[in-house]
């Protein structure tokens, strides 16, 4: 983990972090302006932060042409980095940390 992120970052943010990166809507703009990290940052804490297992899965999905994880990649009709359906999300749920 950078001196950034150890500094900076709470168990909650980081939490909210590696939920984000996971959700598919989010764009790693979101990611951005909400914790100041760029996308290889947040590869860079997914690696440190995840099973080796599920952050190989994770970068194959990043990583696929499905992936809207960048804004320039998006559907123009998505204008919103959470789906409707999802439900909020309270506590520590994060099943894929180590």
């Amino acid at each position: 983990m950078t001196k950034k992120q150890s500094i900076i970052f709470s168990e909650r943010d980081l939490d909210r972090i590696i939920e984000m990166s996971w959700e598919d809507r989010t764009p790693f703009e979101a990611i951005y302006f909400q914790f100041g990290l760029s996308e290889k940052e947040v590869i860079q804490l997914m690696r440190t932060q995840l099973k080796r297992s599920s952050f190989n899965l994770w970068r194959k999905r990043v990583n696929s042409g499905k992936s809207q994880k960048h804004l320039h990649k998006r559907n123009p009709n998505i204008t919103r980095f959470k789906c409707s359906r999802q439900r909020l999300i309270t506590g520590n749920r994060i099943s894929k940390r180590n």
